[in-house]
């Protein structure tokens, strides 16, 4: 089938969409300051609702990050003038699932904004109704999220029965609850033994209004902790003397692994050696599942240019997203075949830090030297040492030295340039794609070959309704 321009442009606009919703969060960048972030983001997701709604919508299925995941339903719910019914209860479809899969805090926030924003439609307060039918733990959720849970509850005009609704709603007209943790709620206003029988948030409220000391509190609520909380709170109790707090690394996710380890100081990083890239190993390990050994021979070049090291808002995140695509791709490629080139030079990448320019072009020519089946580039795509010896490399590998493409080459971009509305790319002939956590990796890979220009919109289309109706059907 022949392509037409239109098609071409919508499939270049759906995919400079789904880049950016996989990278923004809205948020500051080395570059960028969260305004124009945002700005440029609002201008993106009106732009795919307005001329491409079903793509649009189908991002959902995709591996777009929460925040934006949040955006597009919101959207959706908004404005729904002139979208007929069948395209509407398909969108339904997508949003009740997407907001399964996100936490429940982003959920809770939608369901607020969509009250502030008057969103009150029969289709809205049938989501809001169904998802929290399906929470796990709706006196839970009562205790954790009360004001949250109040406001969606009026919004789709709901009441819950029983001591359920005289808990939200006059939650002193009861002398005790039936419900353990209700009760063990109404004990923490006077029993200080009750907080530390609360989830960690809630309880650190109570600790407050008690006095009690933040060491005293982290030792005795750590039972109740999630495990991103003890990652988050692990290095604060250690420094206050709470040694119980300690996460169990070998069960943490890649990324969020990779930035803990960033955020050691280096002397605790030599002194925990071998523990770290252990658990970096293992989480790299879990994140490949069956496709662990299966790449052949990979090469990397990975940023801890200055750059790298992201924003106040987001703290060495593009560093983190180096670092774990690093072990991941150990983990993909063939046993010891795989080979990553950091811009500094530097081989201990356990000791990452963000560091001086961004010699692109001298570092892809070392990786092209190792004769890869695949060479991955992680990187913001700003190649300053010299200004554009990147592009160039490339592009003289793709058309003389390999125009049948042997090497595939694909550039991972982690950052959202606001000012390109796209991530920023290297050179034509190399497929881009964002990268918001390095666990998405492998799909990105697939995703970027429509980058390319050798498949086109039919395809592209095609890809996505196999993804959607993955989607659905997983549950």
């Amino acid at each position: 089938m022949t392509e037409t321009l239109a098609d071409l442009v919508a499939c270049e606009d759906a995919l400079m969409f789904v880049n950016a919703a996989m990278t923004s969060t809205g948020q500051r960048e080395h570059y960028d300051d969260a305004a124009g972030q945002r700005l440029s983001l609002d201008f993106l997701h009106a732009y795919m609702r307005e001329n491409y709604r079903e793509v649009y919508a189908a991002a959902l299925a995709l591996d777009v990050n929460d925040h934006n995941a949040a955006l597009i339903a919101r959207s959706l719910l908004v404005h729904t003038a002139g979208v007929p019914s069948d395209r509407r209860r398909a969108e339904g479809a997508l949003i009740a699932r997407r907001l399964r899969l996100l936490p429940a805090p982003r959920v809770y926030r939608l369901f607020r904004d969509l009250r502030a924003a008057r969103v009150n439609n029969r289709r809205t307060r049938a989501i809001i109704r169904d998802w929290l039918a399906a929470r796990p733990d709706p006196a839970f959720d009562a205790v954790k999220y009360r004001t949250a849970l109040k406001i969606a509850l009026r919004h789709a005009g709901l009441r819950p029965d029983g001591e359920l609704g005289d808990f939200l709603f006059a939650p002193f007209s009861r002398p005790r609850y039936e419900t353990p943790i209700l009760e063990t709620w109404r004990r923490a206003h006077f029993e200080k033994r009750a907080v530390y029988e609360l989830p960690y948030t809630v309880a650190e409220g109570f600790a407050a209004r008690h006095g009690i000391p933040r060491a005293l509190f982290l030792e005795r609520i750590e039972p109740n902790l999630t495990r991103l909380e003890r990652l988050r709170l692990q290095e604060s109790a250690r420094r206050l003397g709470a040694r119980s707090v300690a996460a169990d690394l070998t069960t943490m996710p890649l990324t969020r692994l990779a930035s803990y380890v960033l955020s050691l100081p280096f002397a605790d990083r030599a002194d925990r050696r071998a523990e770290l890239t252990g658990a970096l190993r293992a989480a790299a390990l879990r994140a490949a599942g069956r496709d662990a050994g299966t790449w052949g021979t990979v090469a990397a070049v990975l940023d801890d240019s200055y750059s790298s090291r992201g924003s106040g808002q987001k703290p060495r995140r593009p560093l983190a997203v180096a670092l774990a695509s690093s072990f991941l791709l150990a983990a993909l490629a063939a046993p010891g075949r795989y080979r990553a080139h950091w811009l500094s030079g530097r081989t201990d990448e356990l000791m990452a830090h963000p560091n001086g320019p961004t010699p692109l072009g001298d570092r892809v020519l070392d990786a092209l030297d190792d004769a890869p089946d695949r060479l991955v580039l992680v990187t913001d795509g700003r190649d300053n040492a010299p200004d554009g010896l990147a592009a160039d490399v490339l592009r003289v590998w793709r058309t003389r030295l390999d125009p049948g493409g042997a090497v595939q080459i694909t550039h991972l971009n982690p950052v959202y340039d606001a000012g390109g509305y796209d991530v920023r790319r290297l050179a034509p002939g190399v497929p881009t794609a964002g990268l918001r956590d390095a666990e998405n990796l492998p799909s990105l890979v697939e995703l970027a070959r429509f980058a390319e220009g050798r498949v086109g919109l039919a395809d592209l289309r095609a890809h996505l309704d196999a993804r959607v109706a993955r989607f659905l059907e997983e549950r």
